[in-house]
Protein backbone atom coordinates (compact mmCIF):
# COMPACT_ATOMS: atom_id res chain seq x y z
CA UNK A 1 0.00 0.00 0.00
CA UNK A 2 1.27 3.48 -0.88
CA UNK A 3 0.99 5.72 2.17
CA UNK A 4 2.90 8.92 2.94
CA UNK A 5 4.12 9.97 6.37
CA UNK A 6 5.79 12.78 8.30
CA UNK A 7 6.81 13.51 11.87
CA UNK A 8 3.51 15.07 12.92
CA UNK A 9 0.65 12.77 13.83
CA UNK A 10 -3.05 12.34 14.49
CA UNK A 11 -4.19 11.31 17.95
CA UNK A 12 -6.93 8.89 16.94
CA UNK A 13 -9.28 8.76 19.96
CA UNK A 14 -12.27 6.55 20.73
CA UNK A 15 -15.17 8.99 21.30
CA UNK A 16 -16.92 6.52 23.61
CA UNK A 17 -14.03 6.48 26.07
CA UNK A 18 -11.54 9.19 25.06
CA UNK A 19 -8.85 6.49 24.91
CA UNK A 20 -6.14 6.46 22.26
CA UNK A 21 -6.77 4.00 19.43
CA UNK A 22 -3.66 4.79 17.44
CA UNK A 23 -1.20 7.54 16.64
CA UNK A 24 -1.23 8.08 12.89
CA UNK A 25 1.72 9.79 11.13
CA UNK A 26 0.60 12.64 8.88
CA UNK A 27 1.79 13.74 5.46
CA UNK A 28 3.69 17.01 5.34
CA UNK A 29 4.11 19.28 2.30
CA UNK A 30 6.88 17.23 0.69
CA UNK A 31 4.99 13.97 1.16
CA UNK A 32 1.81 15.46 -0.30
CA UNK A 33 3.65 16.71 -3.37
CA UNK A 34 5.31 13.30 -3.79
CA UNK A 35 1.93 11.56 -3.54
CA UNK A 36 0.48 13.81 -6.23
CA UNK A 37 3.52 13.23 -8.46
CA UNK A 38 3.07 9.46 -8.23
CA UNK A 39 -0.63 9.73 -9.04
CA UNK A 40 0.23 12.02 -11.96
CA UNK A 41 2.70 9.50 -13.35
CA UNK A 42 0.18 6.65 -13.08
CA UNK A 43 -2.71 8.52 -14.72
CA UNK A 44 -1.99 8.11 -18.46
CA UNK A 45 -1.80 4.32 -18.29
CA UNK A 46 -4.93 4.14 -16.15
CA UNK A 47 -6.83 6.34 -18.60
CA UNK A 48 -5.56 4.25 -21.53
CA UNK A 49 -7.27 1.14 -20.18
CA UNK A 50 -10.58 2.52 -21.35
CA UNK A 51 -13.86 2.98 -19.53
CA UNK A 52 -15.09 -0.60 -19.79
CA UNK A 53 -11.86 -2.14 -18.52
CA UNK A 54 -11.51 0.36 -15.67
CA UNK A 55 -15.02 -0.49 -14.51
CA UNK A 56 -14.26 -4.20 -14.78
CA UNK A 57 -11.19 -3.72 -12.57
CA UNK A 58 -13.09 -1.61 -10.04
CA UNK A 59 -15.88 -4.19 -9.77
CA UNK A 60 -13.53 -6.14 -7.50
CA UNK A 61 -13.96 -3.46 -4.84
CA UNK A 62 -17.36 -4.94 -3.97
CA UNK A 63 -15.74 -8.27 -3.09
CA UNK A 64 -13.13 -6.53 -0.96
CA UNK A 65 -15.77 -4.56 0.93
CA UNK A 66 -17.78 -7.73 1.56
CA UNK A 67 -14.74 -9.62 2.82
CA UNK A 68 -13.78 -6.86 5.26
CA UNK A 69 -17.28 -5.71 6.22
CA UNK A 70 -17.05 -6.72 9.87
CA UNK A 71 -13.61 -5.16 10.25
CA UNK A 72 -14.79 -1.92 8.65
CA UNK A 73 -17.88 -1.78 10.85
CA UNK A 74 -15.78 -2.27 13.98
CA UNK A 75 -13.35 0.45 12.88
CA UNK A 76 -16.12 2.95 12.16
CA UNK A 77 -17.71 2.32 15.55
CA UNK A 78 -14.42 2.66 17.41
CA UNK A 79 -13.22 5.73 15.52
CA UNK A 80 -16.36 7.89 15.27
CA UNK A 81 -18.88 6.25 17.60
CA UNK A 82 -21.37 5.11 14.95
CA UNK A 83 -23.71 2.35 16.07
CA UNK A 84 -22.24 -0.99 15.00
CA UNK A 85 -25.48 -2.00 13.27
CA UNK A 86 -25.64 1.29 11.38
CA UNK A 87 -22.01 0.94 10.33
CA UNK A 88 -22.63 -2.57 9.01
CA UNK A 89 -25.72 -1.38 7.11
CA UNK A 90 -23.75 1.48 5.57
CA UNK A 91 -21.07 -0.92 4.34
CA UNK A 92 -23.55 -3.47 3.02
CA UNK A 93 -25.57 -0.81 1.24
CA UNK A 94 -22.60 0.70 -0.54
CA UNK A 95 -21.19 -2.73 -1.36
CA UNK A 96 -24.40 -3.46 -3.28
CA UNK A 97 -24.17 -0.08 -4.98
CA UNK A 98 -20.70 -0.64 -6.45
CA UNK A 99 -21.85 -2.71 -9.41
CA UNK A 100 -24.89 -0.55 -10.12
CA UNK A 101 -22.86 2.63 -9.88
CA UNK A 102 -20.20 1.36 -12.27
CA UNK A 103 -22.92 0.51 -14.79
CA UNK A 104 -24.32 4.00 -14.32
CA UNK A 105 -20.87 5.55 -14.84
CA UNK A 106 -20.50 3.69 -18.13
CA UNK A 107 -23.86 5.04 -19.26
CA UNK A 108 -22.97 8.57 -18.17
CA UNK A 109 -19.58 8.63 -19.89
CA UNK A 110 -20.39 6.70 -23.06
CA UNK A 111 -19.51 8.62 -26.28
CA UNK A 112 -22.38 10.39 -28.03
CA UNK A 113 -22.71 11.13 -31.74
CA UNK A 114 -24.38 14.22 -33.20
CA UNK A 115 -24.98 14.70 -36.93
CA UNK A 116 -25.90 17.57 -39.20
CA UNK A 117 -25.74 17.84 -42.95
CA UNK A 118 -22.12 17.24 -43.95
CA UNK A 119 -20.80 16.97 -40.39
CA UNK A 120 -20.55 14.39 -37.63
CA UNK A 121 -19.46 15.24 -34.10
CA UNK A 122 -18.51 12.74 -31.45
CA UNK A 123 -18.75 13.92 -27.87
CA UNK A 124 -16.36 12.10 -25.57
CA UNK A 125 -15.71 12.67 -21.89
CA UNK A 126 -12.14 13.13 -20.71
CA UNK A 127 -10.79 12.67 -17.17
CA UNK A 128 -9.49 15.78 -15.42
CA UNK A 129 -6.25 14.06 -14.38
CA UNK A 130 -5.48 13.88 -10.66
CA UNK A 131 -8.35 14.27 -8.23
CA UNK A 132 -7.91 15.12 -4.54
CA UNK A 133 -10.60 13.28 -2.55
CA UNK A 134 -11.11 14.76 0.92
CA UNK A 135 -13.86 12.98 2.80
CA UNK A 136 -15.75 13.27 6.12
CA UNK A 137 -16.09 11.13 9.21
CA UNK A 138 -19.86 10.87 9.67
CA UNK A 139 -20.34 8.27 6.92
CA UNK A 140 -16.77 7.01 6.79
CA UNK A 141 -17.34 4.30 4.16
CA UNK A 142 -20.18 5.62 2.04
CA UNK A 143 -18.92 9.15 1.51
CA UNK A 144 -15.43 8.16 0.26
CA UNK A 145 -16.91 5.62 -2.14
CA UNK A 146 -19.22 8.23 -3.67
CA UNK A 147 -16.17 10.19 -4.76
CA UNK A 148 -13.52 7.51 -5.27
CA UNK A 149 -15.61 5.20 -7.46
CA UNK A 150 -16.76 7.71 -10.12
CA UNK A 151 -13.44 9.59 -10.08
CA UNK A 152 -11.42 6.45 -10.75
CA UNK A 153 -13.87 4.95 -13.24
CA UNK A 154 -13.68 8.16 -15.28
CA UNK A 155 -9.93 7.65 -15.75
CA UNK A 156 -8.60 9.98 -13.08
CA UNK A 157 -6.07 8.93 -10.50
CA UNK A 158 -6.79 9.97 -6.93
CA UNK A 159 -4.93 11.18 -3.86
CA UNK A 160 -7.23 10.32 -0.98
CA UNK A 161 -7.23 12.04 2.42
CA UNK A 162 -9.84 10.60 4.77
CA UNK A 163 -10.96 12.58 7.80
CA UNK A 164 -8.51 12.71 10.68
CA UNK A 165 -11.29 11.29 12.88
CA UNK A 166 -11.49 8.03 10.88
CA UNK A 167 -7.98 7.41 9.53
CA UNK A 168 -8.00 3.64 9.98
CA UNK A 169 -11.39 3.25 8.30
CA UNK A 170 -10.12 5.36 5.42
CA UNK A 171 -6.93 3.35 5.25
CA UNK A 172 -8.90 0.10 5.01
CA UNK A 173 -10.97 1.50 2.13
CA UNK A 174 -7.78 2.57 0.37
CA UNK A 175 -6.31 -0.91 0.80
CA UNK A 176 -9.41 -2.53 -0.70
CA UNK A 177 -9.26 -0.30 -3.78
CA UNK A 178 -5.48 -0.52 -4.11
CA UNK A 179 -5.74 -4.31 -4.22
CA UNK A 180 -7.77 -3.94 -7.43
CA UNK A 181 -6.06 -1.13 -9.33
CA UNK A 182 -2.48 -0.61 -10.60
CA UNK A 183 0.10 0.98 -8.32
CA UNK A 184 -0.34 4.69 -7.54
CA UNK A 185 -3.77 4.93 -9.19
CA UNK A 186 -4.97 5.60 -5.63
CA UNK A 187 -2.52 7.15 -3.16
CA UNK A 188 -3.43 7.61 0.51
CA UNK A 189 -2.31 10.53 2.65
CA UNK A 190 -3.21 11.05 6.30
CA UNK A 191 -3.60 14.36 8.06
CA UNK A 192 -5.90 17.07 9.34
CA UNK A 193 -6.73 20.46 7.86
CA UNK A 194 -3.14 21.44 7.14
CA UNK A 195 -2.59 18.33 5.03
CA UNK A 196 -5.84 18.92 3.20
CA UNK A 197 -4.81 22.49 2.41
CA UNK A 198 -1.47 21.28 1.05
CA UNK A 199 -3.26 18.75 -1.12
CA UNK A 200 -5.66 21.33 -2.57
CA UNK A 201 -2.70 23.64 -3.33
CA UNK A 202 -0.65 20.86 -4.94
CA UNK A 203 -0.46 19.97 -8.64
CA UNK A 204 -3.93 18.45 -8.81
CA UNK A 205 -6.70 19.06 -11.34
CA UNK A 206 -9.85 18.63 -9.27
CA UNK A 207 -11.06 18.46 -5.67
CA UNK A 208 -13.89 16.22 -4.53
CA UNK A 209 -14.80 17.29 -0.99
CA UNK A 210 -17.55 16.50 1.50
CA UNK A 211 -17.53 18.49 4.71
CA UNK A 212 -18.31 21.87 6.25
CA UNK A 213 -19.28 25.02 4.41
CA UNK A 214 -16.38 26.98 5.92
CA UNK A 215 -13.81 24.45 4.74
CA UNK A 216 -15.51 24.32 1.34
CA UNK A 217 -15.09 28.08 1.00
CA UNK A 218 -11.37 27.82 1.80
CA UNK A 219 -10.99 25.04 -0.76
CA UNK A 220 -12.79 27.12 -3.38
CA UNK A 221 -10.58 30.11 -2.67
CA UNK A 222 -7.40 28.04 -2.99
CA UNK A 223 -8.59 26.22 -6.11
CA UNK A 224 -9.58 29.49 -7.80
CA UNK A 225 -5.94 30.46 -8.27
CA UNK A 226 -5.53 27.82 -10.97
CA UNK A 227 -9.24 27.27 -11.77
CA UNK A 228 -9.18 23.69 -10.50
CA UNK A 229 -12.44 21.85 -10.91
CA UNK A 230 -14.57 21.29 -7.82
CA UNK A 231 -17.31 19.11 -6.43
CA UNK A 232 -18.19 20.30 -2.94
CA UNK A 233 -20.92 18.68 -0.85
CA UNK A 234 -21.28 20.93 2.17
CA UNK A 235 -23.54 21.30 5.18
CA UNK A 236 -27.21 22.03 5.67
CA UNK A 237 -29.80 23.51 8.00
CA UNK A 238 -32.69 21.45 6.71
CA UNK A 239 -36.27 22.44 7.58
CA UNK A 240 -39.29 20.24 8.23
CA UNK A 241 -42.62 22.05 7.78
CA UNK A 242 -45.65 20.42 9.40
CA UNK A 243 -49.16 21.68 8.66
CA UNK A 244 -51.94 20.97 11.18
CA UNK A 245 -53.75 18.62 8.77
CA UNK A 246 -50.71 16.35 8.40
CA UNK A 247 -50.32 12.87 9.82
CA UNK A 248 -48.73 14.14 13.02
CA UNK A 249 -47.47 10.72 14.05
CA UNK A 250 -45.57 10.30 10.79
CA UNK A 251 -44.28 13.86 10.93
CA UNK A 252 -43.11 13.48 14.54
CA UNK A 253 -41.32 10.26 13.64
CA UNK A 254 -39.56 12.04 10.78
CA UNK A 255 -38.62 14.96 13.04
CA UNK A 256 -37.14 12.75 15.74
CA UNK A 257 -35.56 10.05 13.61
CA UNK A 258 -33.84 12.48 11.28
CA UNK A 259 -32.77 14.90 13.97
CA UNK A 260 -31.22 12.16 16.10
CA UNK A 261 -29.94 9.39 13.80
CA UNK A 262 -26.16 9.10 13.75
CA UNK A 263 -26.32 11.35 16.85
CA UNK A 264 -27.51 14.17 14.61
CA UNK A 265 -24.25 14.11 12.68
CA UNK A 266 -25.82 14.05 9.21
CA UNK A 267 -25.45 16.81 6.63
CA UNK A 268 -29.13 16.47 5.68
CA UNK A 269 -30.45 16.04 9.23
CA UNK A 270 -33.69 17.78 10.18
CA UNK A 271 -32.37 20.82 12.05
CA UNK A 272 -35.44 23.09 12.09
CA UNK A 273 -39.03 21.96 12.63
CA UNK A 274 -41.87 24.41 11.92
CA UNK A 275 -45.24 23.21 13.18
CA UNK A 276 -48.51 25.06 12.56
CA UNK A 277 -49.48 26.80 15.80
CA UNK A 278 -52.81 25.00 16.25
CA UNK A 279 -51.05 21.60 16.29
CA UNK A 280 -47.97 22.63 18.30
CA UNK A 281 -48.99 21.15 21.67
CA UNK A 282 -49.94 17.63 20.51
CA UNK A 283 -46.97 17.56 18.14
CA UNK A 284 -44.57 18.44 20.95
CA UNK A 285 -46.00 15.61 23.08
CA UNK A 286 -45.49 13.11 20.26
CA UNK A 287 -41.93 14.31 19.63
CA UNK A 288 -41.04 14.15 23.33
CA UNK A 289 -42.41 10.62 23.69
CA UNK A 290 -40.41 9.40 20.70
CA UNK A 291 -37.20 11.24 21.62
CA UNK A 292 -37.28 9.76 25.14
CA UNK A 293 -36.68 6.32 23.56
CA UNK A 294 -33.37 7.38 22.00
CA UNK A 295 -30.94 6.08 24.60
CA UNK A 296 -27.32 7.00 24.09
CA UNK A 297 -24.48 4.57 24.71
CA UNK A 298 -21.48 2.83 23.23
CA UNK A 299 -22.00 1.88 19.61
CA UNK A 300 -21.27 -1.78 20.38
CA UNK A 301 -24.14 -1.96 22.88
CA UNK A 302 -27.21 -3.45 21.21
CA UNK A 303 -29.72 -1.27 23.08
CA UNK A 304 -28.04 2.03 22.12
CA UNK A 305 -29.90 4.22 19.64
CA UNK A 306 -27.21 6.93 19.56
CA UNK A 307 -23.48 6.79 20.02
CA UNK A 308 -21.27 9.63 21.22
CA UNK A 309 -20.48 12.74 19.25
CA UNK A 310 -17.30 12.33 17.25
CA UNK A 311 -15.11 14.60 19.39
CA UNK A 312 -15.00 16.75 22.48
CA UNK A 313 -14.91 19.81 20.20
CA UNK A 314 -18.07 18.75 18.37
CA UNK A 315 -19.91 18.19 21.64
CA UNK A 316 -18.83 21.62 22.89
CA UNK A 317 -20.37 23.21 19.78
CA UNK A 318 -23.69 21.47 20.42
CA UNK A 319 -23.65 22.42 24.11
CA UNK A 320 -22.95 26.06 23.24
CA UNK A 321 -25.85 26.21 20.77
CA UNK A 322 -28.36 24.63 23.16
CA UNK A 323 -27.27 26.74 26.12
CA UNK A 324 -27.44 29.90 24.03
CA UNK A 325 -30.94 29.02 22.77
CA UNK A 326 -32.24 28.50 26.32
CA UNK A 327 -30.64 31.73 27.50
CA UNK A 328 -32.35 33.53 24.62
CA UNK A 329 -35.80 32.19 25.51
CA UNK A 330 -36.16 28.73 23.99
CA UNK A 331 -37.83 26.19 26.26
CA UNK A 332 -35.85 23.06 27.16
CA UNK A 333 -38.31 20.18 26.94
CA UNK A 334 -35.82 17.37 27.59
CA UNK A 335 -32.11 16.63 27.59
CA UNK A 336 -29.69 19.50 27.30
CA UNK A 337 -26.92 18.48 29.70
CA UNK A 338 -23.79 16.38 29.36
CA UNK A 339 -23.90 13.06 31.23
CA UNK A 340 -21.25 12.12 33.77
CA UNK A 341 -18.52 9.68 32.83
CA UNK A 342 -16.12 9.19 29.96
CA UNK A 343 -16.87 9.75 26.31
CA UNK A 344 -18.41 12.62 24.36
CA UNK A 345 -22.04 11.73 24.86
CA UNK A 346 -24.95 14.12 24.67
CA UNK A 347 -28.56 13.09 25.28
CA UNK A 348 -31.47 13.38 22.89
CA UNK A 349 -32.54 17.00 23.38
CA UNK A 350 -35.81 18.72 22.49
CA UNK A 351 -36.16 22.50 22.36
CA UNK A 352 -39.48 24.30 21.86
CA UNK A 353 -40.43 27.93 21.23
CA UNK A 354 -37.20 28.45 19.29
CA UNK A 355 -37.20 31.96 17.86
CA UNK A 356 -36.26 32.81 14.29
CA UNK A 357 -33.41 35.12 15.33
CA UNK A 358 -31.67 32.62 17.60
CA UNK A 359 -28.32 31.19 16.61
CA UNK A 360 -29.63 27.61 16.66
CA UNK A 361 -32.10 28.58 13.92
CA UNK A 362 -29.27 29.51 11.56
CA UNK A 363 -25.98 27.75 12.46
CA UNK A 364 -25.57 24.08 11.62
CA UNK A 365 -25.93 22.08 14.87
CA UNK A 366 -24.73 18.62 13.81
CA UNK A 367 -25.89 17.10 17.07
CA UNK A 368 -28.88 15.26 18.60
CA UNK A 369 -31.27 18.20 18.96
CA UNK A 370 -34.91 18.47 17.86
CA UNK A 371 -35.61 22.19 17.45
CA UNK A 372 -39.32 23.13 17.41
CA UNK A 373 -40.76 26.43 16.22
CA UNK A 374 -44.27 27.46 15.17
CA UNK A 375 -45.73 29.26 12.15
CA UNK A 376 -49.13 30.72 11.32
CA UNK A 377 -50.24 27.98 8.93
CA UNK A 378 -49.92 29.96 5.69
CA UNK A 379 -47.98 28.61 2.75
CA UNK A 380 -46.21 31.93 2.39
CA UNK A 381 -44.87 31.85 5.94
CA UNK A 382 -43.91 28.19 5.66
CA UNK A 383 -41.84 28.85 2.55
CA UNK A 384 -40.28 32.01 3.98
CA UNK A 385 -39.11 30.24 7.13
CA UNK A 386 -37.90 27.16 5.29
CA UNK A 387 -35.79 29.32 2.98
CA UNK A 388 -34.47 31.58 5.76
CA UNK A 389 -30.96 30.11 5.54
CA UNK A 390 -27.94 30.36 3.26
CA UNK A 391 -28.01 26.57 2.98
CA UNK A 392 -30.02 24.54 0.49
CA UNK A 393 -29.35 20.85 0.93
CA UNK A 394 -32.67 19.29 1.90
CA UNK A 395 -36.19 20.13 3.05
CA UNK A 396 -39.35 18.29 4.06
CA UNK A 397 -43.05 19.15 4.20
CA UNK A 398 -45.92 17.18 5.77
CA UNK A 399 -49.54 18.04 5.00
CA UNK A 400 -52.86 16.35 4.40
CA UNK A 401 -53.31 18.44 1.25
CA UNK A 402 -51.06 16.91 -1.41
CA UNK A 403 -51.55 19.85 -3.77
CA UNK A 404 -50.37 22.22 -1.06
CA UNK A 405 -47.42 19.93 -0.38
CA UNK A 406 -46.43 20.09 -4.03
CA UNK A 407 -46.72 23.89 -4.10
CA UNK A 408 -44.61 24.34 -0.99
CA UNK A 409 -42.00 21.79 -2.15
CA UNK A 410 -41.65 23.57 -5.49
CA UNK A 411 -40.77 26.82 -3.71
CA UNK A 412 -38.34 25.34 -1.18
CA UNK A 413 -34.78 26.23 -2.16
CA UNK A 414 -33.17 22.85 -1.59
CA UNK A 415 -31.63 20.14 -3.72
CA UNK A 416 -33.77 17.36 -2.22
CA UNK A 417 -37.32 17.75 -0.91
CA UNK A 418 -39.58 15.15 0.67
CA UNK A 419 -43.39 15.44 0.67
CA UNK A 420 -45.00 13.42 3.49
CA UNK A 421 -41.76 11.46 3.75
CA UNK A 422 -38.15 12.16 4.51
CA UNK A 423 -36.19 13.56 1.59
CA UNK A 424 -34.20 11.29 -0.72
CA UNK A 425 -34.29 10.62 -4.42
CA UNK A 426 -34.74 7.39 -6.31
CA UNK A 427 -31.59 5.65 -7.58
CA UNK A 428 -30.12 7.51 -10.51
CA UNK A 429 -30.82 11.02 -9.21
CA UNK A 430 -27.90 13.27 -8.22
CA UNK A 431 -27.28 14.50 -4.69
CA UNK A 432 -27.44 18.28 -4.98
CA UNK A 433 -26.47 21.02 -2.57
CA UNK A 434 -28.22 24.20 -3.68
CA UNK A 435 -27.03 27.67 -2.65
CA UNK A 436 -24.24 27.39 -0.03
CA UNK A 437 -24.77 23.67 0.56
CA UNK A 438 -22.68 22.65 -2.40
CA UNK A 439 -21.00 23.23 -5.71
CA UNK A 440 -21.45 20.54 -8.33
CA UNK A 441 -23.19 17.22 -7.77
CA UNK A 442 -22.51 13.66 -6.63
CA UNK A 443 -24.28 10.55 -7.89
CA UNK A 444 -26.50 9.88 -10.87
CA UNK A 445 -25.65 10.63 -14.49
CA UNK A 446 -25.10 14.33 -13.76
CA UNK A 447 -22.88 13.64 -10.77
CA UNK A 448 -20.65 11.09 -12.52
CA UNK A 449 -20.02 13.50 -15.37
CA UNK A 450 -18.56 16.03 -12.91
CA UNK A 451 -15.35 13.98 -12.91
CA UNK A 452 -14.80 14.59 -16.63
CA UNK A 453 -14.83 17.36 -19.20
CA UNK A 454 -16.70 17.01 -22.52
CA UNK A 455 -14.66 17.07 -25.72
CA UNK A 456 -16.16 17.44 -29.20
CA UNK A 457 -14.42 15.84 -32.19
CA UNK A 458 -15.94 16.76 -35.55
CA UNK A 459 -15.36 15.58 -39.11
CA UNK A 460 -17.03 15.99 -42.48
CA UNK A 461 -19.28 13.21 -43.74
Amino acid sequence: MTTTRSMTSIQNLNPSTGELIAEIPCAGPDEVRAAVARARAAQPAWEALGLEERCRVLAGVADGLAERADELADLATREMGKLRGDAKSEIQGFTKMVTAELEEVQEALAPQTFKTKGNETQLVRMPHGVVAAITPWNFPVGMPLQILGPALAAGNTVVFKPSEHVPLTGQAIAEIIQACVPEDVLVLVHGAGETGAELVAADIDMVGFVGSRDTGKRIMESASKELKRLVLELGGKDPLVVFADADLDAAADCAVRHSLRNTGQVCCAVERVYIEESAAAPFEEKVSALAAKWKHGDGFEEDSKMGPLVSEEQRAKVVAQVDSAVEEGARLVMGGSCPDGPGWYYPATVLADVAEEQRISHDETFGPVVSLSTFDGSEEEAVRLANDTPYGLGANVFTGDTDRGARVAARMQAGQVGINQYLGGAPGTPWVGARQSGFGFLGGIEGHRQFTWPKSISKPV
